[in-house]
């Protein structure tokens, strides 16, 4: 089983690029917070890339029209495992 995933708000994020910056070693920074190196990494790179507004929000926009996606996927899958099931009973009560 996957462990949760652990969520970090922005300040957390920046404090954490700031002293990786700082100290210029993302290795020995990530290990004394105890996240992963190119979890931190992947930061930093966010924050140069876009220094106005590095985190914008909770994931990315796609990801809610995914999990609707998926949603609908699975109960149309249910939907149909259940037609299935009563047109084998329909059968089976006609012979």
């Amino acid at each position: 089983m996957k462990p949760d995933r652990r969520s970090y708000n922005a300040a957390y994020k920046a404090e954490a690029v700031r002293l990786a910056v700082e100290r210029n070693n993302v290795t020995s920074v990530a290990r004394d917070l105890g996240i992963g190196s190119t979890t931190l990494q992947r930061w930093v790179d966010l924050s140069m890339e876009h220094p106005e507004n590095p985190f914008p929000g909770n994931g990315n926009a796609r990801d809610a029209e995914m999990q609707r996606i998926m949603r609908e996927n699975r109960s149309l899958k249910e939907d149909n495992e259940i037609l299935k099931k009563a047109v084998g009973i329909f059968t089976n009560a006609q012979k």
